[in-house]
């Protein structure tokens, strides 16, 4: 287990200059979860909370930064990020927030954390959705466990989830690199993997390759591109994703090769994204 690059925030989970909204958080995973539930709201499941976004909350889904979504709440609400907003007033967001904001949470206490690309097979029947989650290393079990810091009670209900979200199954739960592997030995079916109307190899691919930049603490919006992505299975190169497939699905076991892995100019996030909901590009930083 190499935990120590997964302790401390840096880059898009850095916490700096927040301390106002962080007074007094909880430790337990489960509870900040909890937290991070009350201040966000998931940009396509707002109308189970009777909840009409507008344009402006819609574009709040495009913040990349801990510290930017930090800025918004606190916008709103000053009070430490502990009190539960009313839906309507939380910042609006997607699975990678949540995901991002509860990882940034757990290392601004010194627990080993890091948000996880991949697929979840729990929304809709015979689908494994892109979604991203939480893994974080679990001293007393000597495991990673993923957890879904998104699954509220209203959630869980909404889609009939009947495990733990603080300790997701592997199988409910695929990581890009194990849905990459799993397609690529015939053992699924790529067109069960993506969102709306894209799915296939090539949206695995480009998952694996944002696994990847995570797990190098680069954890992007689901929708931005840049490098070795492509909308065609043609133009993958299936030998180059199966060695990142390889080296994500067991990131601990050879950390310096997923290092080195991130340092491709294929891998690396660059200075300009492509965003590609909004069909443009997004200098970072």
């Amino acid at each position: 287990m190499t935990a120590d690059p997964h302790r401390k925030p840096g880059g898009m989970s850095d916490v700096a200059g927040h301390a106002a909204l962080l007074d007094g958080p909880p430790r337990d995973v489960g509870q900040l979860a909890a937290v991070v539930q009350g201040v966000l709201i998931h940009e396509h499941i707002a109308s189970t909370y009777g909840v009409d976004l507008s344009a402006e909350q819609h574009a709040e889904a495009h913040l990349r930064a801990v510290g930017d979504m930090l800025d918004r709440i606190a916008r709103r609400d000053g009070r430490p990020l502990t009190v539960a907003r009313p839906a309507g007033e939380r910042v609006v967001g997607v699975c990678r927030h949540f995901t991002l904001l509860h990882v940034a949470l757990l290392r601004r206490q010194g627990a080993a954390a890091r948000a996880r690309c991949g697929f979840a097979g729990y929304f809709e029947n015979a689908k494994f959705l892109d979604h991203w989650v939480t893994e974080y290393w679990n001293g007393a079990e000597q495991r990673w466990v993923l957890v879904d810091p998104q699954l509220d009670p209203h959630q869980r209900k909404l889609f009939a989830v009947g495990f733990d979200p603080l300790d997701v199954p592997r199988d409910r739960f695929l990581v890009a690199g194990d849905a990459w592997r799993l397609c690529r030995d015939g053992k699924a079916d790529p067109t069960a993997f993506g969102i709306l109307d894209m799915h296939g190899l090539w949206f695995i691919a480009s998952n694996v390759i944002r696994d990847v930049a995570a797990l190098n603490n680069h954890e992007m919006l689901p929708w931005d591109v840049w490098g070795g992505m492509t909308d065609k299975d043609s133009e993958l190169d299936l030998p180059f994703i199966d060695r990142l497939a390889e080296l994500s699905s067991a990131p601990d076991r050879h950390p310096d090769a997923l290092r080195a892995a991130y340092r491709d100019p294929l891998v690396t996030v660059p200075d300009t994204v492509f965003n590609a909901v909004l069909g443009r590009p997004d200098r970072l930083g």
